[in-house]
């Protein structure tokens, strides 16, 4: 077999490349590294703190906070003249004008429309807001002390539990005297409404009451259902504490819980500003009720 010349040439490259890589494969690589090694930290010892953040104890018995002042009887005083204008003007007005019904109806839907309203505020400050909340932050701080402590309410005398109301009620129906007394049917509203509204915490006080120490008439109403009965506040206190939140005749109790307005006012509010609302929470030690232990020396 011949070879042609230009397959000589071929042959030649081919054995330099050959050569070529050989002399590659002598040369040898080294590869260093540096190892750095890691110092163990330092543990320090772990300790759980077991003492609480905030401590809280019920008022004792002789606790300023449940007796009344002299600035509290003066604003009771005052609440008590401010609604017995509204109904003096109703009654004068009615006179004048020869009228009664409208009048008396007038002075019962201002009756239902307290139930309602307290109902709407006690919602309203069982689920929102903390004891910095501005305008209403001493009442939220109360009312969830008083899940904690319901029996309280009954301890307190009477000018230190209705105080607070009178004093707005001074200041929203005086005005409203002086602009309507010649209206009898707006008096006879606003009297029995304003009325209701100022005393609703001394009925809420009854339904925590001891039916054997309540006043019979009170006990007669509560059971014709013209103020809030105790069994029915009672199902407020227990576990989930979403309903039952009417305290002047509780009226008005079955048809917000059977109808879910306030779990519908709960979700637009939820909705719209992003607030949740304490009843969709798991109930806390806050909500636990502690029983009553009488004792001298405080109230537990």
């Amino acid at each position: 077999m011949s070879i042609l010349p230009q397959h000589h040439h071929i042959i030649h490259h081919a054995a330099a490349l050959g050569r070529q890589h050989h002399h590659h494969h002598n040369h040898r690589v080294y590869c260093t590294s540096t190892t750095r090694i890691k110092t163990r930290p330092k543990l320090e010892p772990l300790v759980i703190n077991t003492t609480p953040l905030v401590t809280v104890t019920p008022p004792k018995i002789d606790d300023p906070s449940l007796k009344s002042t002299w600035a509290h009887r003066a604003w009771v005083a005052t609440g008590c003249t401010t609604v017995l204008i509204s109904l003096a003007n109703s009654i004068i007005g009615s006179i004048d004008s020869h009228i009664w019904l409208e009048p008396i109806l007038s002075g019962f839907i201002g009756y239902l429309f307290a139930d309602l309203g307290s109902g709407v505020y006690h919602w309203g400050i069982d689920n929102y807001g903390d004891a910095s909340t501005p305008m209403f932050g001493s009442q939220i701080d109360a009312f969830q002390g008083h899940h904690k402590w319901p029996w309280t309410i009954t301890k307190r005398e009477f000018a230190n539990n209705l105080h607070a109301l009178a004093r707005v009620i001074t200041y929203t129906v005086l005005p409203i005297d002086l602009i309507g007394h010649d209206q009898p049917v707006v008096m006879g509203f606003v009297g029995m409404a304003s009325g209701c509204i100022m005393f609703s915490q001394l009925f809420h006080s009854w339904a925590h009451g001891t039916k054997s120490k309540l006043p019979p008439v009170v006990v007669v109403l509560q059971d014709a259902g013209v103020l809030v009965s105790r069994s029915q506040h009672a199902a407020h206190h227990r576990p989930p504490y979403n309903n039952n939140y009417c305290i002047v005749s509780g009226v008005w109790n079955k048809i917000l819980d059977e109808h879910k307005v306030f779990e519908a006012l709960e979700m637009v509010v939820f909705f719209k500003l992003g607030l949740r609302p304490r009843s969709w929470s798991e109930p806390n030690s806050d909500w636990t009720e502690e029983a009553e232990t009488f004792s001298t020396t405080s109230l537990p």
